[in-house]
């Protein structure tokens, strides 16, 4: 009977040291598992992460063509102005121009009144001098 109660003593001890031996095991498969939860949680937040900044750049570069066509749009206002501050010049230069032709018009409007005012007086004087002459 002694070597059967030593025989169980040593099973439990194998026992006993077995269990022993997989606390450890067990605290290190724990250890593993929480640390592979949060690596897959970081990795999900990486992916949300990296899937925010591709919108933000899509987003941005939206922005970016939006900017150059308004840029361009601006570029074609300020030419279409200077194309029409150009005309205006012109108007502005044909209208002193129409200005000086209609004073100059006007200068030879009197000058022919005047003209035909003295022909005309003088047709008055020249008819007296001829009714002076009878005609036989």
């Amino acid at each position: 009977m002694r070597v059967l109660a030593v025989l169980q003593f040593f099973m439990r001890m194998r026992k006993t040291r077995n269990r022993q031996r997989g606390w450890p095991a067990t605290r290190r498969g724990r250890r593993r598992a929480a640390i592979k939860a949060l690596i897959e949680a970081s990795a999900q937040r990486v992916d949300a992460g990296s899937a925010l900044v591709n919108d933000a750049g899509n987003v941005i570069g939206e922005m970016v063509g939006s900017v150059e066509r308004v840029t361009a749009i601006v570029g074609e206002i300020a030419a279409a102005s200077q194309e029409q501050s150009t005309g205006i010049e012109q108007v502005n230069v044909a209208v002193a121009q129409m200005d000086e032709t209609t004073q100059h018009n006007a200068a030879l409007v009197e000058e022919a009144s005047a003209a035909a005012h003295a022909l005309a007086e003088q047709a008055v004087e020249l008819r007296e001098a001829v009714g002076v002459f009878k005609l036989a």
